[in-house]
């Protein structure tokens, strides 16, 4: 087994590599003059079984481009197995149309990362378990679920005044799963988008008066949609909020709204990058899911359940 990094979280990938006690495999990974993808594998992959860490988070074309080439360079070097893992699956958004003349473009990044060479995925949290079908290889989708519920465990006393939020009638399942883990009652947040990146709340699902409220998602973009709902939630009798998300993707001007907002804070994973953040972090505070990803990528090469990782 051969663990690949790609440049988009090179510190995750060292973790990772740690868990396994497994040095990463040599390779350089640059740009030419003129910003194209150049890859060489420094160490030999024949009839390796060899798995290629990359999220696709921004600048998402850059780093999605870098995951092809690498998976190519293998394929021609020969290896084995080629495995992409993908903590974060850039454009999983995009997976269905929306109105007329759009494209599926998560569809589209699943066929190109197929004709690239890659025979199996390892991503986790897809932003919608259809985006498993959009493959026509093995791929699994791991769950931060029992990983963040253990650190909500771990840092709140009283999980019993807890009740877990969604921000959205869309991620209801994905806050269930967190919410039985802890014996806690689930709450919905109506949301109406008005367009890309713009939503309002318009009722809130569930009685929240007097209880600590933490909201629980898979991605955070500009922040609009976290911040109004605990904004909502306090209006609504909540004594505090906080919010549990597994990307923290924190475009634009996400990090100074977060930590202006009611939040109390805000904890994510390091599926992307936390260095790509501002030095500013009053709120902010990361999860590693190195172990998460490290035993799966142990599981998957010794061909035993990956599942099990989360009963």
């Amino acid at each position: 087994m051969k663990l690949l990094a790609g440049n988009s979280n090179r510190a995750l990938a060292e973790a990772v590599a740690s868990h396994l006690d497994l040095p990463l495999t040599k390779a350089q990974v640059k740009r030419f003059a003129d910003n194209e993808v150049w890859v060489t594998i420094d160490e030999n992959v024949r009839g390796e079984d060899v798995f290629v860490l990359q999220s696709t988070s921004y600048p998402t074309n850059d780093n999605l481009m870098e995951l092809l080439i690498c998976i190519d360079a293998l394929r021609r070097a020969s290896a084995k197995r080629i495995t992409a893992v993908m903590p974060y699956f850039g454009y999983a958004r995009q997976d269905r149309k929306t109105g007329g003349r759009t494209p599926i473009s998560a569809k589209l990044v699943s066929n190109l990362i197929e004709r690239a060479g890659a025979d199996r995925v390892l991503t986790m949290d897809l932003h919608s378990g259809q985006i498993q079908g959009f493959f026509d290889i093995p791929t699994d989708n791991l769950l931060s679920a029992p990983l963040l519920a253990a650190d909500i465990k771990e840092n709140y006393e009283k999980t019993n005044e807890l009740m877990i939020v969604s921000p959205d009638v869309g991620g209801v399942v994905r806050a269930l799963g967190v919410a039985s883990r802890l014996n806690a009652e689930l709450a919905i947040v109506d949301k109406r988008r008005s367009g890309p990146g713009k939503s309002e709340v318009a009722n809130i699902i569930g009685d929240v008066s007097g209880r600590r409220c933490i909201l629980f998602d898979d991605i955070i973009d500009g922040g609009g949609t976290l911040c109004n709902a605990a904004q909502a939630l306090v209006d609504g009798g909540a004594t505090e909020v906080s919010a549990y998300v597994t990307h923290g993707v924190l475009s634009g001007a996400a990090i100074d709204r977060v930590n202006s907002s009611i939040l109390k804070e805000l904890v994510m994973t390091d599926s992307i990058s936390a260095s790509d953040a501002p030095s500013d972090k009053s709120k902010l505070r990361y999860v590693s899911c190195d172990k998460l990803l490290g035993e799966a990528i142990r599981r998957i090469a010794n061909e035993e359940s990956v599942s099990k990782l989360f009963d």
